[in-house]
């Protein structure tokens, strides 16, 4: 460092011009006239010519993981009978309803050994039975909590399950 070089402090926010050394101590003025006097390990050069000819190299943004259990994202379980099998019109009516219930508690037991905190069941409008089947299933279970996704129970076409 010698006289008449543009320096700053490396923890503060000052910067001036050199106008003495004595050995490893600079004395430098700042834009306000104050002098001030360090050490030269506390100072860098203000040199702009540095860094005219650095490439710069924007670095690719790190992937955040998310876990399982933040997973913003939930499980749906469609009870459609046309979803749940490929034959559909081969079943008898008692036949469909005991199926979708047995499909009903294995996505509910799976969201428990998983450990998945929401389930959206489809169960569609219809007649209300399988409606009925769902609520009471539902109402049957423990350490849940079941809301419908819309306002009105009858509009309603699916309903939200919360474990707690």
């Amino acid at each position: 460092m010698k006289i008449n070089d543009r320096v700053a402090l490396i923890d503060q926010a000052l910067e001036g011009v050199i106008t003495s050394v004595h050995g490893e101590w600079v004395v430098f003025k700042d834009r306000h006239g104050f002098t001030h006097k360090h050490h030269q390990s506390e100072l860098v050069p203000l040199d702009l010519s540095l860094y005219e000819n650095l490439e710069i190299r924007p670095k690719s943004e790190p992937r955040k993981t998310v876990s399982k259990k933040h997973r913003t994202t939930h499980l749906v379980l469609d009870l459609h009978f046309e979803t749940l099998v490929e034959n559909p019109l081969a079943y008898e009516s008692f036949e469909r309803l005991f199926l979708q219930k047995e499909k009903l508690l294995e996505t509910l037991e799976f969201c428990r050994t998983h450990r998945l905190k929401k389930l959206e069941i489809i169960h569609g409008l219809g007649d209300g039975v399988l409606q009925k089947l769902v609520y009471d299933t539902l109402e049957n279970a423990v350490d849940l909590e079941f809301h419908n996704t819309q306002i009105l129970h009858h509009q309603s076409a699916s309903i939200m399950v919360y474990w707690t």
